[in-house]
């Protein structure tokens, strides 16, 4: 199997075990919590960004609420693996072409995320490498994304900018979003290395943070 670069995983049940498998695919693909509760859960600090169904509009196992979680992530269908604990929603991502994988145990997880490479001790790819370069933050309204920008700008991040991104047609004002675009943080390094500062900044205006290459 292909190794994919993006993980989208909903593990309501995560223990331990399972969670230790979460940071080491980490280490060799960008790893996202997609889940149809808007809670936060403890898988949430093990991963790159979490997107919820409550936020994006559509809820799992409706096909549409995949197609708008990867326009969201800025990923394709042929990249992607899906790990969940419900088959439905499995079952209907695999109807859109994503490999997916029910993984009702950590045993189960264990063995999909090592069939596609994700455990493999031997890759080349290590945390560094896989590391986003850098950091986009959503929000739901315009207003909040341009102040938000300009106290980012202020405090020396860059390039600040504000993106329209529509989850369903160009016409439905309803369903846009808005994206701030950081490329630099303010020390000089890459935004993607500061997604749990982001994060923060993000929850505190009912958004999330994705990292972005």
């Amino acid at each position: 199997m292909t190794r994919p670069s993006l993980l989208l995983l909903d593990l309501d049940g995560a223990d331990g075990e399972a969670l230790d498998l979460v940071r080491a695919a980490r280490r060799r693909c960008r790893v996202v919590r997609f889940a149809n509760s808007p809670e936060r859960a403890r898988l949430d600090p093990e991963v790159d960004a979490v997107v919820s169904s409550a936020r994006i509009g559509v809820a799992k196992p409706d096909p549409e609420a995949f197609r708008r979680a990867l326009r969201v992530l800025q990923h394709s269908v042929s990249a992607t693996l899906l790990c969940d604990e419900d088959p439905e929603n499995v079952a209907a991502a695999r109807g859109l072409g994503i490999d997916a994988a029910h993984v009702p145990t950590a045993r189960a997880l264990r063995e999909a995320l090592s069939a596609r490479g994700l455990l493999d001790e031997q890759s080349t790819v290590d945390h560094d490498q896989s590391e986003q370069d850098g950091a986009l933050i959503v929000l739901s309204d315009k207003e909040d994304a341009h102040r938000l920008a300009a106290e980012l700008e202020q405090s020396g991040w860059a390039p600040c900018a504000v993106h329209r991104d529509m989850l369903a047609g160009e016409d439905d004002a309803e369903d846009a979003d808005w994206v701030v675009e950081l490329r630099t943080a303010p020390d000089g390094t890459p935004a993607g290395a500061h997604l749990a500062e982001l994060t923060e900044l993000a929850d505190r205006e009912e958004g999330f943070v994705t990292g972005m290459n």
